[in-house]
C-alpha cells in the first residue's frame, strides 16, 4: 500500500540544491515547504487509510487532522531538542536533506516489506523525523535571507 510521500516528498529542485546543480532559481523554500505539507498529508493518510473512491473531506476535517499532527510534530522537536540539544543548528542545509533522504527510503523500504520492521520505529515516525528536518531547513534558510 504506497502513500503519498514514498513517490511525491522529494522535488527535483531539492535533489539538485543537495547536489548544488539547480540552473533555475526556483528557490529550496517551497520544497521544504512542500515536505512538510506532504509528510503532514502522509500522517493523516495513514490514521484515515487508503481507499480506493475519491471522496472529499470537509475542510474543517481536514484542517483539523493537519492541525493534530502538525502539533505532534512540534512536540516530538521539543521533546528531542530537551533530549539531544539542538544539534540541527550547527547542520548545513544539505545535511538536513541528506537526513530527509535517508528517511524517505526507510519509508519505502518499510513499504517493501509490507510494513514490517523488527526493531526500528514505523513509517509514521519516519514521516514526523522529515517534517521536523524540514522545518529546521525553513528555519536555517529563513536566518539567511534576513
Amino acid at each position: 500500500m504506497p502513500t503519498v510521500l514514498s513517490t511525491a516528498i522529494v522535488p527535483v529542485g531539492l535533489t539538485k540544491h543537495r547536489e548544488g546543480l539547480q540552473k533555475i532559481d526556483e528557490g529550496v523554500v517551497s520544497e521544504f515547504v512542500g515536505i512538510v505539507n506532504y509528510s503532514i498529508i502522509g500522517l493523516i493518510q495513514l490514521e484515515l487509510g487508503t481507499s480506493e473512491k475519491s471522496e472529499e473531506m470537509h475542510f474543517d476535517e481536514a484542517m483539523n487532522l493537519f492541525d493534530k499532527y502538525a502539533l505532534k510534530a512540534k512536540n516530538l522537536m521539543i521533546d528531542k531538542n530537551h533530549d539531544y540539544g539542538e544539534a540541527w543548528r550547527d547542520m548545513r542545509t544539505s545535511s538536513l536533506t541528506d537526513l530527509i533522504l535517508q528517511k524517505l527510503l526507510r519509508v519505502k523500504q518499510i513499504e517493501n516489506n509490507e510494513r514490517a520492521t523488527l526493531i526500528s520505529e514505523g513509517i509514521d515516525a519516519n514521516y514526523l523525523d522529515m517534517l521536523n528536518y524540514a522545518v529546521f531547513a525553513l528555519i536555517k534558510l529563513n536566518r539567511y535571507d534576513e
